[in-house]
């Protein structure tokens, strides 16, 4: 993406601005960035001073800046479900309605009738085990923190009981990207890092970042490892508005974003939201006109919003877990910036 600001973009500077003060309400705010992108230009970058953390570990006080990397965390997820269309594309990851435990004969002995009904399509949605990533850190129930220092973190997946048929309803589950990465891998033979280098990252210009391992395994994790610059996070936004293309070139399949950016299942929650292929899916209104987004989301307020109807690409990093303050950005100063359409309320 270029970088620059003028007016053809359709952004309001003056608006905009008015984000500085709504951030100084928090103290604690704890946000790092927002990087917004238009008609696949880099229009407004804002970086401040605070604390983050890599995987589990607070650092001190950093000044955020277009070379500092952050952890992405859950659109990791996103990330990932990116890559399984370019390895789709090529021929080289698993039919989609086939088992999941049949791809893994290593995990034979964790079969059983009810988990042998899981099929790939399911992990990209709702695959039915039980998981809870609701409890406390510190709790030995929480299975998130289960998998992150499991030695082998796909079998810990494979060895949770079903709780409800694959497809029935939403759970919100890192264990499902986990079995999707151990696939995408050994698909492939790389490392999930160097695919992505590879497909994603290098045609793109990513040249630093880090997809950090399990803390007891040297798989990477690919639910929440990913470490980018908000920039480069915003070109990944760019490429999924751009139907998968970058320069000209197709480096995902179009029919891979349509599908995988669509609504698959109901996102149960106290948000009226959609879950596509490890995307989630929601509306914002401007000026009474709503506008669908695809987004990335990440804990602690990490977004990339994609909004179509008005080619749009919003960053969002933070350590915020009020995360309702990177929502706020796009819907009270980004979204109300945009000049040319809808037109503006007299």
């Amino acid at each position: 993406m270029d970088c620059c600001y003028s007016p053809e973009v359709g952004l309001d500077g003056t608006r905009l601005s008015q984000l500085d003060n709504f951030l100084r309400q928090w103290p604690q705010r704890n946000v790092h960035a927002v990087v917004i992108a238009r008609r696949g230009k880099l229009v407004f970058e804002r970086y401040f001073r605070g604390r983050e953390r890599r995987w589990m570990e607070w650092s001190d006080a950093v000044e955020f800046s277009p070379t500092k990397k952050h952890d992405i965390r859950s659109i990791s997820k996103s990330v990932t479900s990116l890559l399984i269309g370019v390895a789709i594309s090529e021929d080289r990851f698993p039919s989609l309605d086939s088992p999941v435990i049949d791809y893994f004969p290593e995990y034979a002995d964790l079969r059983t009738l009810k988990n042998g009904r899981i099929t790939f399509r399911h992990l990209l949605t709702t695959h039915g085990l039980r998981w809870d990533e609701s409890r406390a850190w510190k709790s030995q129930a929480n299975n998130e923190r289960g998998l992150l220092e499991a030695k082998d973190p796909s079998r810990y997946v494979l060895e949770q009981p079903m709780a409800l048929p694959p497809g029935a309803s939403f759970n919100y589950s890192g264990g499902a990207t986990t079995l999707l990465g151990a696939a995408l891998a050994k698909a492939v033979g790389q490392t999930l890092e160097v695919y992505a280098r590879e497909k994603l990252f290098e045609p793109l210009g990513i040249t630093d970042f880090e997809w950090l391992n399990f803390t007891n395994s040297a798989e990477v994790a690919a639910f929440a490892g990913l470490r980018l610059r908000p920039r480069d996070l915003a070109k990944l936004g760019q490429l999924v508005a751009d139907h998968g293309r970058w320069n000209g070139k197709q480096l995902v399949p179009a029919w891979w974003i349509v599908e995988s950016t669509k609504p698959h299942v109901n996102a149960e929650g106290p948000a009226a939201m959609y879950y596509g292929y490890q995307w989630w899916l929601g509306r914002s209104l401007l000026n009474g006109h709503e506008f669908t987004w695809t987004a990335g989301y990440g804990s602690g307020g990490q977004r990339l919003f994609i909004v179509p109807g008005l080619d749009l690409v919003v960053v969002v990093n933070a350590f915020n877990f009020r995360h309702y303050i990177s929502n706020a950005i796009l819907n009270r100063f980004v979204m109300p910036a945009v000049t040319d359409y809808p037109p503006l309320s007299a």
